[in-house]
């Protein structure tokens, strides 16, 4: 067997892998809630409420992205959580699942 020339059999193509969307994030969640909890509409919210996503899956990230950031997010709970978003969040904080609080 002979290799192409200017190819090399461990060249391995690199495949990126499209970040994940609010809307697909939030499905997922309300899915993954139904299958615990049945198909009750009660149950479903009950369990978003109560299922966090990590920082990394949602892009966390502990600077603002321009005027949006956590602590006028409508899922800040001062004075370092998340309603939706697992661990220690900053209030400067900002992620894909910012959704201004209407305040």
């Amino acid at each position: 067997m002979h290799a192409h020339a200017g190819t090399n059999m461990n060249d391995v193509p690199e495949v990126s892998v499209p970040e994940p969307c609010r809307r697909s994030i939030l499905r997922n969640l309300a899915l993954t809630a139904a299958a615990m909890l049945g198909t009750t509409a009660s149950g479903i919210r009950a369990a978003v409420a109560q299922t966090k996503v990590s920082q990394k899956l949602v892009g966390y990230q502990d600077t603002p992205k321009g005027t949006q950031r956590c602590d006028n997010c409508m899922y800040f709970v001062a004075p370092s959580s998340c309603k939706v978003v697992e661990g220690t969040i900053e209030p400067t904080g900002w992620c894909q699942l910012y959704a201004k609080n209407p305040a």
